[in-house]
């Protein structure tokens, strides 16, 4: 293996970490040598993944929009070197088709699941004098996305709040940047497709993929890699910044 990115004697948090890009992410940064902590809602699924990561790989149950829990979890953790935001949910719908349930439950998980544990790691962070919170965004943060408003909300509040918590730890030593995917093939998707279009699934699917540049949808182990070289030292030079990672979505169309 190349000694560049390695992340050897680093205690990472992942939340999300039970399917799709937080697995994929949580995998690779126990590949680099890192102790890994999957959080996940989904005791089964976590429990089970981290099982199959093997190693150093630790579950934990948590609602990441739950301060009691949150703060609990990282009691236990604590010291973290890395954090990733990576839980979150999804809403179909404009502004109409928004309930004030759908609003609140997008918020809370996506938003204040974030702010919940950045807040529970980041006084130890500074205090070490060193630490890397990535936090999961979304094209969909930039741009303006049909029938995605409640997502695209969150995710536009998680962009704003890795630029500020950059800014106000910069001397301390905590590094904080954002990934923002385009569409990516996880569990979501094809749950998604067999949904809403049952029988039709390939069709949507090839659909889907192809509001990419390249033709295709990006995969877990293309952010998870993006991920390891932004908490790993080779990136040391890095704060306060926002990475597409989206097949050329954002600046290619039209």
């Amino acid at each position: 293996m190349s000694e560049s990115f390695q992340l050897t004697g680093r205690i990472a948090a992942i939340t999300g970490a039970a399917s799709g890009i937080g697995r994929a992410i949580a995998s690779e940064y126990r590949r680099a040598g890192a102790t890994v902590h999957l959080i996940d809602l989904d005791a089964v699924a976590v429990t089970a993944t981290a099982h199959e990561i093997g190693g150093a790989a630790h579950p934990h149950t948590c609602d990441v929009s739950d301060a009691a829990a949150v703060a609990s979890v990282f009691a236990v953790i604590d010291p973290v070197d890395i954090l990733v935001n990576n839980a979150g949910v999804s809403h179909i719908g404009n502004i109409e088709a928004t309930t004030p349930e759908d609003f609140e439950r997008l918020f809370r998980v996506n938003v204040q699941g974030v702010y919940l544990c950045t807040r529970a790691v980041i006084a130890g962070m500074a205090a070490r004098g060193r630490g890397v919170i990535i936090n999961m965004a979304s094209v969909a943060g930039a741009a303006g996305l049909a029938d995605r408003f409640a997502y695209s909300m969150t995710k536009g509040a998680v962009r704003a709040m890795t630029m500020s918590i950059a800014r106000d730890y910069v001397q301390a030593g905590v590094r904080c940047n954002s990934i923002s995917p385009g569409r990516v093939h996880t569990p979501f998707v094809d749950n998604y497709l067999a949904k809403h279009y049952p029988g039709r699934e390939r069709e949507m699917f090839d659909k889907l993929s192809a509001t990419q540049p390249v033709g295709r949808m990006g995969q877990p182990a293309e952010i998870a890699s993006l991920a390891r070289f932004l908490a790993s030292d080779e990136a040391a030079f890095i704060t306060g910044s926002d990475y597409p990672i989206d097949g050329g979505f954002l600046n290619l169309h039209g």
